[in-house]
């Protein structure tokens, strides 16, 4: 390898501002690390991550790896910058945030010169911060469950693309997938469903495999994963569904119902007409188990859902028509508001803020509330326009459920078309929001559903190479974007997946 060969790493999420300086910095001369004090960041955290590039030897060492944290307030806390000279590489940030992130991009930049089985690293100088402070990616584990093992491997795959909160939906109609000690039917019988449909059931009769299927997270595992997540600079943000898609919950405790039950964990997908009832007794019922929660993820949002809630039970029930009467509510739609709103207020008596999907919109949203547009941008619009918060999410391009090629020999997916150029192309600011309002968007996310996805190696399909296209779609400059370029990077990208036993869609360019 020419050492003065002008080789451009293959950086993704591509940084604000990168300059090559025409040298190398050789791996098998790495000597040692040195980290800040009163750091997260310690070298023994660090060696192992870069040990698989240079091999104990004789000669003499003289490289060394500089972590500085600087004591300098910064507004971009996930700012940093790297160097890496022919002898030193030297890591800046105001924060362990953007010193991981500095070590993230230097991981990318090692490249093995083949001639001589060594690695190497080009010298450059980079400055980089993200465009959005939220960026995120989701996981389904109700529709089918994944063991504590994989969360934790995608959590590395966030880790690796400078995704900084991973949404965990645990609840839901086919599944309740958190310990709640308090309630402990909500996983001795939530937590199972009797069997799962086959395939589609369109206008067909719908077959099933007749195999009881669940699973669920001791809170002890809870913790490890949280632990394994905030060592990565991830936030853990939990889904505890209410008021609809409930029917987990209800099979366990079927007197929060309008009617009375009984219920089962569904056996298909979609939506139910059973939901919470929105009598007091529910509501302290979710307050035990937010309490818990709560102690259990420290970061300061809790995810509501709210979403397609039907309001048929609503309408019949003595209890909700008394409590729209006695509140002075117009609707149904009132009444949901109402109900979240009462969850809102306790979670602010806890510190916590809520996050729900852009339904929570209807009747009314509560203070403080961040809404997190699916149904396409305009609930994220309307929420911007009122002063909320807003992550967008829309189905198109962010639902990685659906597919990625028009294909016939794709895996089934719930529907769409998403690809990967879609995802990239994507903007989290709608081109017809008032400027004045951009301050509102946090950022995007990309969801994974798994009605679909029973194994972990379809997870990794339906993400792979996506996931990177939103990563640099949430880091990177808008402005110096280019899709060729972007692919080429990929194509790096996809070798290392391959060594790694990860399994990914191959895009057609």
């Amino acid at each position: 390898m020419n050492a003065q060969e002008n080789f451009t790493p293959a950086l993704i999420p591509a940084p604000q501002e990168m300059t090559l300086l025409g040298n190398w910095f050789e791996w098998d001369l790495f000597d040692e690390v040195v980290c800040p004090p009163q750091s997260t960041l310690t070298r023994e955290w660090i060696l192992p991550k870069i040990t698989p590039f240079f091999k104990a030897g004789t000669q003499t060492r003289t490289g060394t790896l500089l972590l500085v944290k600087d004591n300098l307030s910064t507004d971009r806390p996930e700012s940093y910058t790297l160097d890496i000279l022919k002898h030193q590489i030297i890591i800046r940030s105001g924060t362990d945030i953007g010193l991981q992130y500095g070590l993230t991009t230097l991981l990318q930049t090692v490249q093995l010169d083949s001639s001589t089985s060594k690695y190497y690293s080009p010298c450059l100088h980079i400055q980089d911060y993200p465009r959005y402070t939220y960026r995120g990616m989701h996981l389904d584990v109700c529709r089918h469950f994944f063991p504590v093992a994989f969360i934790k491997r995608y959590i590395d795959y966030l880790a690796m693309y400078k995704f900084n909160t991973f949404h965990w939906h645990l609840t839901d109609d086919q599944g309740w997938r958190i310990e709640i000690k308090r309630y402990p039917k909500l996983t001795d019988t939530g937590a199972w469903r009797s069997e799962t449909l086959l395939g589609k059931s369109g206008n067909e009769t719908p077959l099933f495999d007749g195999m009881p299927y669940g699973g669920f997270y001791t809170q002890e595992e809870i913790r490890e994963v949280v632990r394994y997540a905030t060592a990565q600079g991830i936030t853990i943000i939990p889904e505890i569904e209410l008021p609809g898609h409930a029917l987990a919950a209800l099979s366990a405790y079927p007197e929060l119902s309008c009617t009375g039950g009984p219920f089962q964990p569904a056996t298909t997908w979609g939506v139910f007409d059973d939901v919470y009832c929105t009598k007091e007794e529910t509501i302290t019922f979710l307050e035990h188990v937010l309490d818990e929660v709560i102690d259990l993820f420290p970061g300061p949002y809790i995810h509501i859902g709210g979403d397609e809630c039907p309001k048929t039970r609503w309408k019949s029930c003595p209890n909700c028509q008394k409590n729209i009467q006695t509140h002075g509510l117009a609707d149904e739609h009132e009444l949901q508001s109402w109900f979240i709103k009462q969850i809102a207020t306790y979670l602010q008596s806890r510190d916590r803020r809520i996050i729900g999907w852009d339904e929570i919109l209807e009747g009314g949203l509560a203070p403080d509330a961040t809404v997190m547009s699916w149904r396409g941008v305009a609930g994220g619009m309307e929420a911007a326009a009122q002063g909320h918060e807003v992550i967008m999410t829309p189905g198109n391009p962010c639902y990685f459920d659906h597919y990625q090629s028009r294909t016939a020999d794709q895996p089934l997916a719930i529907g769409g078309y998403n690809p990967l150029e879609a995802v990239y192309t994507w903007d989290p600011v709608p081109a017809d929001l008032d400027t004045a309002l951009h301050q509102y968007i946090l950022g995007g996310q990309g969801n994974v559903w798994t009605e679909y996805m029973l194994d972990e190696k379809h997870v990794e399909y339906m993400i792979f190479p996506r996931i990177t296209a939103l990563a640099e779609t949430l880091w990177s400059n808008p402005e110096q974007k280019d899709y060729a370029h972007f692919l080429d990077r990929v194509d790096v990208h996809q070798k290392r997946w391959h060594q790694a036993d990860i399994r990914y869609f191959p895009y057609y360019r």
